[in-house]
């Protein structure tokens, strides 16, 4: 079905056929056994102490206003996380502010943390209680003048609905957010939202989820503060705003975040790292360029427990996750595997 209606939807605006997808999946009507797979449990593992039936999951960004997450579910994901999600609704960035690098298999966006905000979200998340593993992914207004703030009543007001959440540090599309990877804000930020943590004794799993755009000195000093302030673990990574200089397309100059698959090597060049530094002890979470079993294998085993994928189901629609988990688990009963978690940092 989506080859058919592919070249359709790829004339149109690429935020024009985003929002076409979402309102069809408000029907509900997905066959759930379509997407199945067999010998699924070999992909089941357990992740921030949760169990996951597979390690594939929907990256943020795609199901904004979590409007859509128990649809999704069907496509056979392992687990969805919705957002970024913000104190108050708003606009985002002008458009237009998505663009499809088809020669890349690539995306730029500057869409800005595009949503309802938070107070519609919480109702909506109640309303709709999610059918398996739901992050939310949280962040600041672009107008506000207190971000960690921000943080601090998105993670008070939502931590309860999902199964994780996710503090994004890292678009490049909103003005000032980077600078959260410094030391200095970093620690003002992780402190803020420890003592949230402590007050109202959350329990659920914190993730940060971080730039692939990092000096040296970022990622030890990331590394130190995720430790003392007992960050459960990390998403690896966002969007890049660099590396343009090899891709084909004439709409690489965009600007805004770069995903897909020129960003896959960048991002399991960082895992490895942080694998390494951390010694496997914080999960990580592994996003950028998969569209194939192979590249979940090479991101878990360069240190990813779990994997997320978005510009891959752009490209590739809902079957693209049936075709990696029947590929990933070719690839393990080839290698004798017996369980997924055994090739979790196996090649760092």
């Amino acid at each position: 079905m989506f080859s058919f209606l592919r070249p359709f939807l790829f004339k149109l605006d690429p935020e024009v056929a985003h929002d076409l997808a979402i309102q069809a999946l408000k029907f509900k009507h997905i066959p759930k056994n379509y997407f199945e797979v067999n010998n699924e449990d070999i992909l089941a593992s357990k992740v921030f102490n949760i169990n996951f039936n597979n390690p594939i999951g929907l990256a943020a960004g795609f199901d904004k206003s979590a409007e859509v997450y128990n649809s999704i579910f069907k496509f056979g994901f392992g687990f969805v996380e919705v957002g970024t999600v913000t104190p108050r609704k708003q606009f985002g960035n002008p458009k237009p502010r998505v663009f499809r690098l088809e020669k890349d298999k690539a995306l730029i966006n500057r869409l800005g943390f595009n949503n309802d905000g938070m107070e519609i979200i919480r109702e909506r998340i109640l309303k709709n209680k999610p059918e398996n593993i739901l992050g939310i992914n949280i962040g600041p207004n672009k107008d506000t003048d207190d971000k960690i703030k921000d943080y601090k009543e998105c993670l008070s007001s939502l931590v309860n609905l999902g199964s994780y959440m996710t503090i994004n540090i890292s678009s490049p599309n909103t003005e000032g957010l980077r600078n959260l990877h410094n030391k200095d804000s970093l620690t003002v930020l992780l402190s803020e939202i420890r003592s949230v943590v402590k007050s109202k004794n959350i329990k659920k799993p914190l993730l940060i989820k971080i730039s692939p755009d990092l000096v040296e000195k970022n990622i030890s000093e990331i590394i130190e503060l995720i430790s003392k302030f007992n960050i459960n673990g990390l998403i690896i990574s966002n969007t890049t705003d660099q590396n343009r200089s090899d891709l084909l397309d004439l709409k690489k100059n965009e600007k805004g975040g770069l995903s897909g698959k020129p960003l896959r090597a960048i991002s399991n060049k960082l895992i490895k790292t942080f694998y390494r530094e951390v010694k496997g002890k914080i999960p990580i979470i592994g996003v950028g360029g998969i569209n194939s079993g192979q590249d979940v294998f090479d991101k878990m085993t360069s240190g990813a427990s779990l994997i997320q994928l978005y510009t891959g189901l752009v490209y590739e629609g809902p079957l693209v996750v049936k075709k990696i988990k029947s590929e990933l688990i070719e690839i393990l009963y080839k290698q004798k595997i017996k369980k997924i978690s055994d090739i979790v940092g196996s090649n760092t």
